[in-house]
């Protein structure tokens, strides 16, 4: 183990890194001052920067980017995905770079000030990353103090007393409180999103919102769909009450098995009922979940927009949009479940089917925001399965 006592703060480092093992890394910190600790984790997108901080897949997470141009189209109010940010800092290569996009609003050091959010840059993001891929997603703390003054010992032992993401449920944590409906369309340049202007004769979708991403909404408005979103937390009888034609079951943070504790009875009342339903990344666990199966922790997990994907029906693949760091166990899916999506990184599991029922669900994020825009085809065959 290394030893916080003994490591001087290098001179002009007004940022660290700090491990549970008491190693730091230093740099030139930005945003907000203060600390945080979480897990860090690493997202290879080379876009999308503000949509992967407002995440709430990444509450608890500090996100390391491993493109270095981190800042240029500054910050606006469109490109995000919740109304506050969720993913705790990040650490970038190089310092934040002035924005250069007709569509900024503010730059994203000032954004991130605002949000409360912490900044690190000045780093070796590469060899961050290398060390994640090889050990794993370590705790750690990251803080910012303007003056450099850092108490390394205290920082480790914050570090080293936060228990990981492994048996936490933070989907509680993000998910809104009350159900409401959804009244965004798509976005179209220089008008912004537009307002849903969905009938009473669109097929109804009740999303439960684990930590959903606002664009996965707008897309399911996009196939056609008019959208009640309600909370994690929603019974069965609260999720039938919307009289819905179909439930769709959101992305989110936190350890899967933790938030199945009370989603899964729930989900397994929705299956029963026969209603359709489709998931995607943490509501794929959850519907892996409630059909028998079983979750694990990843080695570094998958985060970025360009994860092939390989769909098992014709040999198609998908280049996508992944966040997660927990995965569906292949060895443990039951007979009535069929794989329908593996990861060509490394052969985990990312989309199942269940032959008895109708529903699927996939591992990664077809609203494709950031990223390309493969499989969309994902929301048009759920919501037209429902008309």
């Amino acid at each position: 183990m290394a030893n916080a006592k003994t490591l001087i703060v290098p001179k002009g480092a007004t940022g660290v890194l700090v491990f549970a093992d008491g190693s730091a890394v230093f740099g030139r910190g930005f945003g907000a001052v203060g600390d945080a600790v979480g897990e860090l984790c690493f997202n290879t997108a080379m876009t999308g920067y503000q949509e992967v901080m407002t995440d709430p897949s990444y509450a608890g997470q500090i996100v390391t980017f491993t493109f270095p141009h981190i800042g240029n189209v500054g910050t606006n109010l469109d490109d995000v995905e919740a109304d506050l940010p969720h993913a705790l800092g990040c650490v970038v290569r190089q310092d934040v770079t002035e924005p250069s996009n007709f569509r900024n609003v503010e730059p994203f050091d000032q954004w991130m000030k605002e949000k409360g959010r912490i900044g690190l840059s000045g780093v070796d993001t590469r060899a961050l990353t290398r060390m994640i891929r090889l050990k794993g997603a370590p705790n750690v703390v990251i803080a910012h103090e303007p003056e450099g003054n850092f108490d390394l010992e205290a920082l480790a032992a914050k570090a080293e007393a936060w228990p990981g993401l492994e048996g936490m449920d933070l989907a509680i944590e993000v998910s809104p409180k009350e159900s409401r409906l959804w009244n965004d369309g798509v976005w179209k340049l220089g008008h912004g999103y537009g307002l849903d202007e969905a009938g009473e004769e669109r097929p109804h979708v009740v999303a439960i919102d684990y930590g959903a991403k606002n664009n996965i909404f707008r897309n399911l408005v996009k196939a056609g769909a008019r959208v009640t979103v309600l909370p994690a937390t929603a019974s069965f009888e609260q999720v039938m009450e919307q009289k819905p034609d179909g439930v769709f079951l959101s992305n989110g943070p936190g350890d899967p098995a933790a938030t199945g504790e009370y989603a899964v009875p729930v989900i397994r009342q929705v299956l029963e009922a026969d209603k359709p339903v489709f998931g995607i990344c943490l509501g794929h666990q959850m519907l892996a979940l409630a059909a028998g199966a079983k979750t694990v922790k990843m080695h570094q997990g998958h985060r970025g927009a360009n994860h092939p994907v390989k769909r098992l029906s014709d040999g198609l693949v998908e280049i996508t949009s992944m966040n997660h760091g927990f995965a569906v166990d292949s060895d443990t899916l039951p007979a009535n479940v069929k794989p329908t999506h593996v990861s060509l990184f490394d052969g985990s599991n990312c989309g199942i089917e269940l032959t008895d029922k109708r529903a699927f669900s996939v591992q990664y994020h077809p609203e494709a925001s950031p990223g390309p825009q493969d499989s969309f085809y994902l929301f048009q065959r759920f919501v037209e399965g429902l008309k």
